[in-house]
Formats: structure tokens, sequence, C-alpha cells
């Protein structure tokens, strides 16, 4: 299925080995609610991508005997790290303006862009811009994605719906020609047997942090702001060691680049 790889850090960086000799201990505090990053498996173990991704940043750090991971109830995961009974938070919250009075974040590791579906016999191509205007698109209303879509294709035709499942079926039923909405939500429905394998990504991703946010970024406590330049190297260097992709083609194999 594959699709276009993402890349979020600079390859030609000199990448400088962080002094580790302080951590006496890196806990990471993440949920159990947020499939494929974060959840129980069938055993009750926490799995997932960003499971993955702590497990290889400790491994990558040589961390592994200082590492834990600790999986609280979503609206207990700010105070957890507010109150040092973990080092980092990696768990997809959404970040807030109070948020960033009292963490820091580091670069970002994986981005959620904006993209276009539409059904296989439109026969469409990645140059679709020029045909917004005779083609409907489809969104979800008073969301990110109308406002962005507004923004960058102010003369398309487009349609609002109210939810996704009313959204996808439309396109399904030829009611509209493309839907313009989150790319994981629409690679994990094209991956979904559901879509009956009607649809494809056409277009470019439209990354537009104004609009779509940061992206998933790991938070640490101002006071241990260190820990940001450290869980940077290892993020940086598991991207050029080719672990990040490992991790995005085992999760995603419809990629939403």
């Amino acid at each position: 299925m594959g699709g276009r790889l993402p890349s979020f850090f600079n390859a030609h960086e000199h990448l400088i080995q962080p002094d580790i000799a302080n951590i006496a201990r890196l806990r990471f505090v993440t949920t159990f609610d947020f499939p494929p990053f974060n959840f129980l498996d069938k055993t009750g173990h926490l799995a997932g991508y960003n499971a993955d991704l702590l497990r290889a940043i400790c491994i990558k750090l040589t961390l592994e005997k200082l590492c834990e991971v600790e999986v609280v109830p979503r609206e207990e995961l700010v105070n957890h790290l507010n109150s040092d009974e973990a080092e980092a938070m990696i768990a997809g919250l959404e970040e807030t303006t109070e948020m960033h009075q009292y963490f820091a974040f580091t670069q970002t590791y994986l981005r959620f862009p904006a993209r276009f579906v539409s059904y296989k016999s439109l026969n469409l191509n990645d140059l679709i811009n020029n045909k917004l205007e005779y083609l409907k698109s489809g969104f979800l209303i008073n969301s990110a994605y109308e406002k962005l879509f507004h923004s960058y294709f102010p003369k398309a035709k487009w349609q609002g719906f109210n939810d996704r499942k009313m959204l996808y079926k439309a396109l399904q039923d030829h009611e509209i020609d493309l839907i313009f909405d989150d790319g994981l939500a629409l690679s994990l429905w094209i991956n979904d047997p559901q879509s009956i394998d009607c649809c494809l990504f056409v277009g470019e991703a439209y990354i537009a942090p104004q609009f779509l946010g940061a992206g998933m970024r790991i938070a640490v406590a101002k006071k241990n702001a260190e820990l940001v330049d450290i869980l940077n190297y290892a993020l940086k260097s598991l991207e050029r060691d080719g672990k990040l992709t490992e991790l995005y083609l085992r999760y995603f194999p419809v990629s939403f680049y």
C-alpha cells in the first residue's frame, strides 16, 4: 500500500551524544485510550506506536534500566507531570496555552496532515487544486478542516457534514467527489474493510500547523527542560536509523502522507 514517508528532522544535522549521567529515572506517563498510539492489548499490556517509541528511546539512550512507564487516566496526565510522578508525557494530549506555561516540548515526531480522498473511479492524480471548483468536496463542519479548506481553496465547491460516518458514506455513494479530512482518520478508514476498497488519497499533504497544531510531541516539566535536548537527540537518531519509518509503516500501512 505504501505511499510517501514523512520526515521531521534535519538529516544533515550533526548530533552530539547528550550527557545522561544525572538521570536517575526516566518515567513516561501515558494513557490507554488513544489507539493506535497507546492502548492495552488483549493481554492487558501497553501497546501502540507511542509505547514502541518510548521503548526505542530508552534503548537509544542506553537507559533501559532506568526507564519506566505508567498508564493513567487522561485527566491525570498533567498532574502526574507537575507533581514529579513522571519525567515525560507521551500520550497525544492536545496542547493548550496553559500547558505551555508549565511544560517544555520536544520537536514534533509525527504530524497529522489534512488530505483529500476520492473514489478510485474518478481517476484523479496529484494535481487536483485546479479541479476543486468543479468537484464537490466534503468535510466536517465547525472543524479545523473546514477552516483550512476555506482558507486554502476559497473558490472550491463544498458540502459540510456533521460526523465522519455521514461524510465517508457520502463519498462511497458518490454524493460528493472528495473528502477533505484528517489524514490519519482517512488512512485507517481506507485500510478498513468497511471502506470496501472504494477510495484512495489524491493531492498533497497539508501540514498547516496554524490550523492543525504542532502534532505529536513529548512534554516534560519546565524544571526538567534539559530532558528536551536528550529526548530530541533520541528522536533524531531514531529517524536517522530508520526506526521512526519502521514504526510508521508498522502502524500505518496506508501512508497518510
